[in-house]
């Protein structure tokens, strides 16, 4: 309001000294007419002499244009160095109702602490609340320099200092919060100080004024308000371990001196929730952590155990599923401090610090996971029935966040496991390519996922190389690529060329998912390469089904990606599965992989695919090693996904381990070629195994004869066995059958399944093939 800038300066002569602009304006007077005048010629009426004893009260100014002006006038004394009034500031406003008429009542009984300093910091004035604050008479602050009453501020007394002298020589004002102790020295109280200059009618800062509210309980609010959203900080990760860490590291120091957290055994594993002991319990130590380092020594090691007393607050917050608040003054806390003092003499010191423990048991989903511990030493304060309810709710939250954890890793790790018994264990034995593998499980929160491989033995010495990766992650994910690793299996011993094969497998993912039910269904595909390799011919036949491009490094050097068309990933459906064939020298390496190698959130897959290449071409000892020379080079640093690695290094069989013959379709041919299989046996120095492959040659090359078709052909293979091969050209399949007693045929094919290992038959291009394996003596 406009009176509100009304002052004056009256010296203790009542000479005015001072004069503002708003006392011109309210009187007419401008300050040269006014300044060196006695006051009481400004008056139109005498004073009342019971305001000029109280400096404040009702009085009558006569205006410049001669009309008078009922003010209500203020006056505060300004005192000299030794304590007595050498001017007084008067302040005008509006006239009040006698009722409303307070003196110096209002400074004085008012709930903020108030002071008026001096310009070099001397009190002029304070109220009551100041006193008490301070814990001194008005007549011992009046008149001292302020810098020596600041012995109980908690923060650093030149920074408060400033922020005075900031207003007296700026003008401007200043809030500002302080921190003292109370009485008491244990609770740390928080005053909001406002700072504002007071000036005289030459707008110079004669003053400053302070006026002091205690701000602790909303100061407090704010700690804990600052504490609880310190917790989204917790369970940033799926790890136990971590997650204790995070909860310590925003208990210590804002809420304790030293915090533990303590887990039973069976939360670190992948056992089912085991009930609390009733009495004593030990509980491992998973993470600590300290205010002051080194104080207190450790008393258990990190990953240690320790075994609690029931008296001991640990085991009571446990046991009683609640917050325990203990201290020196609880028998129980006396009783396992002595405990502790025979057990670890050395932190005898700290334990005699500690004024307050608070015991927080975690508990999640109705179970209990463990407990965490909150020290404060002296001057702290103890704790409190706030800080029980603060602790609970940080606690629970981490606890929620280590259950999350805990079965975070009992699911990953039954995926795992699962996945591990799907997998191969150990590669079958075959001669066609040299194999090396690496499957590495997805670290990332999505847990494991459906990535697969496998080396598959075929007929003729062929192999089949596998590779696939199941849409999704966790153990749906890994039952799903059990099934189609099965299915894979199941299809490759029937022979089925890649298109087909995966053709079939397209079919099995579709009527998978079609079979699934429920309102929350995961989405059913994935992605496979499915290559058959051929040691005799050089020959690889593959087709993908939205799979990557296998790499391929060639004996001199040289490294590309295989040119391919891939299909549609499985269970997509709408276009047709296509073969790529080409013919590998010996030696070449063939590199299968998932895309969790060259594919990464931030990642390029054209430059992943060209250190893919790069890498194939690095020195190593072995094909294994080789596998990790390319995982180093081409794997992110934090892969989101599972990552399989395949590499498989072709071979030859020379033409010393395969014999063929041109078949006429004449039955007199039979003894014929019977003949030149036993010489070829004799040849390779398997007299032995004549026997009976001359039986198996004269029961086929006669099926083949009478039933197939030209061309016929007789192929034998040396290789881990022997492998005895009669194509024709008709795609008709024969089948394996008991004859009667009156049968005049129907028992060759059942003496050749007796006599071999094992037979089958596959398609080929322009008809089939039946084939026996015999086992060879060992060597």
């Amino acid at each position: 309001m406009e009176h509100a800038s009304a002052a004056a300066i009256v010296d203790a002569h009542g000479t005015v000294t001072g004069w503002s602009e708003g006392a011109r304006r309210l009187t007419g007077h401008p300050a040269e007419e006014v300044v060196g005048r006695d006051v009481r010629e400004l008056l139109a009426e005498d004073v009342p002499p019971g305001a000029l004893s109280a400096l404040a009260g009702t009085a009558v100014v006569r205006h410049r244009d001669g009309t008078a002006v009922t003010l209500y006038l203020r006056a505060c004394p300004l005192l000299g160095a030794d304590g007595a009034p050498t001017a007084y500031a008067v302040s005008a406003g509006p006239p009040v109702e006698p009722e409303l008429v307070l003196t110096g009542e209002v400074f004085e009984q008012a709930s903020l602490s108030m002071s008026v300093l001096d310009a070099g910091l001397h009190y002029v004035r304070v109220n009551d609340t100041a006193c008490r604050t301070a814990g001194v008479p008005a007549r011992d602050l009046i008149g001292r320099y302020l810098p020596d009453t600041l012995e109980n501020i908690d923060d650093d007394v030149p920074a408060f200092l400033g922020h005075l002298r900031q207003v007296a020589e700026t003008g401007r004002p200043v809030q500002y919060e302080s921190f003292t102790h109370a009485p008491s020295g244990t609770r740390q109280h928080a005053w909001t100080v406002e700072m504002w200059p007071v000036r005289d009618a030459h707008g110079r800062v004669a003053a400053v004024a302070m006026a002091a509210l205690e701000s602790t309980e909303q100061h407090r609010a704010r700690e804990r308000l600052a504490l609880l959203n310190s917790a989204a900080a917790i369970g940033t990760t799926l790890d136990v371990v971590r997650t204790a860490e995070e909860l310590v590291e925003i208990l210590v120091p804002r809420f304790a001196d030293f915090a533990t957290v303590d887990l039973l055994d069976w939360v670190l594993g992948t056992d089912e929730p085991l009930s609390v002991p009733t009495e004593d319990i030990e509980l491992r130590r998973v993470a600590h952590a300290f205010a002051t380092e080194g104080f207190p020594t450790a008393p258990l090691p990190l990953g240690g155990t320790d075994v609690y007393p029931p008296c001991a607050a640990p085991a009571r917050a446990l046991r009683e599923g609640r917050v325990v608040i203990s201290g020196p003054g609880d028998p129980e806390f006396a009783q396992w401090m002595r405990i502790r003092d025979v057990q670890a003499p050395h932190n005898r010191r700290y334990r005699e610090a500690i004024c307050s423990m608070l015991a927080v048991p975690l508990r999640a989903r109705g179970t209990t996971l463990g407990v965490a511990v909150a020290d404060r030493i002296r001057p702290q304060a103890p704790y409190a029935a706030d800080d029980a309810v603060l602790a609970e709710e940080l606690v629970g939250r981490a606890a929620v966040s280590i259950d999350n954890a805990r079965r975070f890793a009992r699911e990953r790790g039954t995926a795992l496991e699962l996945q591990h018994s799907l997998l191969p264990r150990g590669l079958p034995g075959q001669s066609a390519v040299e194999v090396a593998h690496r499957y590495l499980p997805s670290g990332s929160a999505a847990g494991i996922g459906g990535d697969w491989f496998d080396v598959i033995p075929l007929s003729g010495s062929r192999v089949a190389l596998v590779v696939g990766d199941v849409v999704g992650h966790g153990i749906p994910s890994t039952a799903t690529m059990g099934r189609l690793c099965t299915a894979v299996r199941t299809l490759a011993d029937v022979d089925l060329p890649p298109d087909e094969l995966l053709t079939h497998l397209d079919d099995l993912v579709t009527h998978l998912a079609g079979d699934e039910s429920g309102d929350e269904i995961a989405e059913l595909g994935a992605t496979c390469l499915y290559a058959v390799y051929d040691p005799v011919t050089r020959r690889l036949d593959l087709a993908a089904a939205g799979h990557p491009a296998p790499a391929l490094l060639l004996p001199d050097g040289t490294t590309r990606l295989v040119p391919m068309t891939a299909g549609p990933p499985l269970g997509v459906g709408g276009l047709p599965f296509e073969a790529t064939r080409m013919h590998l020298p010996e030696g070449s390496v063939v590199a299968l992989y998932t895309d969790g190698l060259v594919e990464d959130r931030d990642g390029d897959v054209d430059h992943a695919t060209t250190e893919l290449r790069r890498a194939l071409t690095a020195p190593a000892a072995s094909l294994d090693a080789l596998c990790d020379v390319v995982l180093k080079a081409v794997m992110p640093e934090e892969p989101s996904d599972d990552v399989v690695l395949l590499l498989g290094r072709t071979r030859v069989l020379g033409a010393d381990q395969v014999a063929t013959w041109d078949v006429l379709p004449d039955t007199a041919e039979v003894a014929t070629t019977r003949q030149s299989a036993v010489e070829q046996l004799t040849a390779w120095g398997l007299s032995e195994e004549a026997f009976v492959t001359e039986l198996v040659v004269s029961e086929l090359v006669t099926n083949a004869i009478r039933y197939g078709g030209p061309p016929i052909q007789l192929r034998l293979i040396r290789d881990r066995t022997l492998i005895c091969e009669v194509s024709d050209g008709s795609s008709t399949s024969p089948h394996l059958r008991r004859a009667h007693a009156f049968d005049e045929g129907g028992r060759g094919l059942l003496l050749v399944a007796q006599l071999t290992q094992r037979w089958g038959t596959r398609q080929t291009g322009c008809g089939k093939t039946i084939w026996a394996e015999q086992p060879l003596p060992s060597r």
